[in-house]
């Protein structure tokens, strides 16, 4: 089998819209813990557009924000109005933000539990980040347990330099390996100077790459009334702890999905090894948007920082 997954730079074009949008919840987070937030950004070439609906008592000063985030001055626009009432109904009341699909996923593969060629194109990724802190991108290819190809593009690294990075990472052991760094020629110009972003616009990096359907939408902007998010946390969650429970298991799918306004999932069912399990609301497992909320702490500020190298296996209460 042939798999390819691909891992971006806090500093991609995309990656700083997402850190915008989460780092206006979290400021929203900060003051007021049950703020309502749906924020999109859009960015590029000196200018920076955040819309959406916020509903808090928290204080915002949305411009300071972008200019931290992004880490220099640049032009911004606002336009954020109050979460609908036609939606607030529903949530106030307990239930889901919308309606949706979310799926979640755990494979014995790696440590991190998601596949491994996503796991190889972040390490890499995290690797030289390190070193050339800018824009960019990596891309494994996978035959098997085998990476047969290596495809690197990071501003301000000169393609020698991203060649003997490479090189060590691979410990050296490069035959049979096809390795493309800067393959469309070195480059000095990224982010917001090169490219435009939009929040929510790199969804597989953000889950497990393409090998595991996504059903559910963009994470970052959003409070985890929004099962968007929160459900496909808690459905990460199910699929690690039902991959740590049974030793024996190689890969767990789980699927939650849920009706606006209403607090229980309509669907909930674990995938572990192709046999299908379904799963309960329970003591264990509280299904509902406010018991996911409690039990994987998302009224804490802390998404920003998640929003960095996607959601799932770094390091997240929900694994």
């Amino acid at each position: 089998m042939i798999r390819t997954a691909e891992c971006i730079t806090p500093k991609h074009p995309d990656k700083i819209c997402d850190r915008i949008s989460d780092a206006i919840l979290d400021e929203c987070l900060r003051q007021d813990p049950n703020s309502r937030v749906a924020v999109e950004t859009c960015g590029g070439h000196g200018k920076v557009f955040v819309t959406g609906e916020v509903t808090t008592n928290a204080t915002l000063d949305v411009p300071s924000i972008v200019v931290r985030v992004y880490g220099e001055d640049i032009d911004v626009e606002t336009n954020i109005v109050k979460q609908s009432n036609f939606i607030s109904q529903g949530v106030d009341t307990g239930g889901a933000g919308d309606q949706g699909i979310m799926v979640g996923y755990a494979c014995n593969e790696n440590k991190e539990m998601i596949p491994q060629e996503l796991y190889l194109a972040r390490q890499l990724c995290k690797r030289i980040y390190k070193l050339y802190p800018y824009d960019g991108k990596t891309q494994i290819t996978l035959d098997g347990d085998t990476i047969k190809t290596v495809v690197t593009s990071f501003q301000n690294a000169p393609k020698e330099a991203l060649e003997q990075i490479v090189v060590e990472w691979l410990d050296y052991k490069v035959d049979g390996v096809e390795v493309h760094c800067n393959p469309a020629g070195d480059w000095t110009m990224g982010g917001f100077d090169a490219d435009a972003g939009v929040t929510g616009r790199k969804l597989v990096v953000d889950n497990y790459g393409p090998r595991v359907p996504i059903g559910g939408g963009a994470f970052s902007g959003k409070d985890s009334s929004k099962v968007d998010r929160s459900a496909a946390y808690m459905a990460r969650k199910i699929a690690v702890d039902r991959l740590e429970e049974n030793e024996y298991a190689k890969e767990v799918y789980v699927y939650l999905a849920y009706a606006i306004g209403y607090d229980r999932p309509v669907q909930a069912t674990a995938v572990i090894d192709g046999t299908e399990v379904k799963l309960h609301h329970d003591s264990k497992y509280d299904l509902s948007p406010s018991g996911i909320i409690k039990t994987l702490e998302l009224r804490e500020p802390k998404f920003e920082k998640t929003a960095e190298w996607g959601h799932m296996g770094t390091g997240q209460v929900w694994g």
